[in-house]
């Protein structure tokens, strides 16, 4: 089912639910991407699951009339939906940007049990200032925002074992926003202060990566107090439509470890 929900500062939010069962997994989707990014997940889950798939601000259906555009607002996004869907329990599955604005929710909900990371956030020692990002990429979508889609863009985020059905669709998806929007839907990330949000946290937060780049185990202990990955091979940095089978599998097992620890809470 569809429904919108009104962030703090006015702007809707897109978010649908399925399946049934008093913890929710609720699905991130990253930068410029939508809910649709994990129907695989959602048809998997929902036979055990409350699935919820939100669509940030900026993003998909939801609203692109914010003014304010940062970290926090995201994590208002997030708790928005999380205050108006029936559940005991949360998870929350942020893929790339949103992983931060993942943890940054947690750290206000008293119903968040973990957050599972994909494919981010991967060395907490080497994250990338907005500095940085100008230099490396906001000045390219600014400069040429297509070209960066299409050739600057495959290096970061692809590998050549990514199926090019992914890729075409992924690049299409891109080039449907306007580069601003673009650029300000992103530059929060940079801004905020994710060290401090991670050392702050206090529960269970795990990993689904891809080893075409590698996870920095010992950077990531330094910040988070309970951490662990898995990875997948032979994917780029959307494992959840590369593979789907693999990632379902892999993050099936992750939930069956965390949920077994909150079970009394879900019951």
């Amino acid at each position: 089912m569809e429904n919108f929900v009104v962030s703090n500062d006015g702007v809707n939010i897109h978010y649908s639910v399925s399946g049934h069962g008093r913890l929710a997994l609720v699905f991130i989707h990253g930068w410029l991407g939508n809910e649709h990014w994990w129907d695989e997940q959602k048809k998997y889950f929902s036979k055990q699951y409350t699935v919820v798939c939100l669509e940030l601000a900026g993003h998909g259906k939801s609203g692109k009339n914010r003014v304010d555009w940062t970290s926090s607002r995201y994590a208002e996004d997030i708790l928005a939906v999380l205050d108006i869907v029936d559940a005991d329990g949360f998870i929350l599955i942020g893929h790339s940007m949103s992983g931060a604005y993942a943890l940054e929710a947690a750290s206000y909900s008293n119903k968040t049990s973990s957050v599972v990371l994909v494919d981010t956030l991967k060395n907490m020692d080497q994250l990338m200032d907005l500095d940085q990002a100008e230099k490396v990429l906001l000045v390219n979508y600014r400069e040429d925002f297509k070209n960066a889609v299409e050739n600057m863009l495959p290096k970061f985020l692809f590998s050549s074992s990514t199926p090019p059905v992914i890729k075409e669709r992924l690049q299409k998806e891109f080039l449907q926003n306007d580069s601003e929007l673009a650029i300000r839907v992103i530059e929060p990330l940079y801004k905020m202060d994710i060290k401090n949000i991670a050392r702050r946290g206090r529960i269970p937060v795990r990993s689904i990566n891809c080893s075409y780049s590698p996870t920095n185990r010992e950077s990531n202990e330094k910040y988070f107090q309970d951490y662990n990955f898995m990875e997948i091979d032979n994917s780029g940095h959307y494992p959840m439509l590369e593979r789907p089978d693999i990632f379902n599998s892999i993050l099936e097992r992750i939930l069956q470890s965390l949920t077994s620890i909150f079970a009394p809470k879900v019951q």
